[in-house]
């Protein structure tokens, strides 16, 4: 990781976000979700609670999934950053974004983008995941809206399954 020098305000990092490079400085205390909003204009991360409570800022370092309110831009050096936007190809949603509309998993669409991202991290970490499981892994996602049964309904349309659905 990049060492901030004594004295120094901003910190020199090079990242991928959602496939491009970035090379560049940031200030030291310059959120995730600051440099994905502000310095890249990618507006589908959100903030909301900014302590890690309700997923609206989440996005993928790796692979795995973040609150980009929590974790300053300069650990993302060397690392790669997917943000909802980053799921699209060619201009195109994603099947996973896809089944959020189809299914009616979205209202106001705040928390959909986290929501999106958290369930993208599930589906690479458990493409068979069950209804329970994704109850347990979407904890950490608030939705003010009340569409927990239709993301987990477009989650599960997703998930590849042996035998029978679970009932939701």
């Amino acid at each position: 990781m990049t060492e901030i020098v004594a004295g120094s305000r901003t910190v020199p990092i090079t990242t991928e976000v959602n496939g491009e490079p970035w090379s560049g400085k940031v200030p030291g205390g310059e959120t995730l979700l600051e440099f994905v909003r502000a310095r890249l204009h990618l507006m589908g991360t959100k903030r909301s609670c900014e302590s890690e409570v309700c997923g609206a800022c989440s996005v993928l370092v790796d692979g795995a999934v973040v609150s980009s309110c929590n974790m300053l831009a300069f650990e993302v050096h060397g690392r790669s950053v997917t943000t909802v936007e980053g799921l699209a190809v060619g201009g195109e949603l994603s099947p996973l974004q896809e089944a959020f509309v189809s299914e009616g998993a979205i209202q106001c669409g705040y928390c959909t983008p986290g929501q999106v991202m958290s369930a993208s991290a599930l589906l690479t970490e458990n493409p068979r995941c069950s209804v329970d499981d994704i109850r347990e892994w979407m904890a950490g996602n608030i939705c003010r809206c009340g569409c927990y049964t239709a993301i987990v309904r477009a989650i599960r349309s997703i998930a590849s399954s042996e035998g029978e659905q679970d009932e939701l």
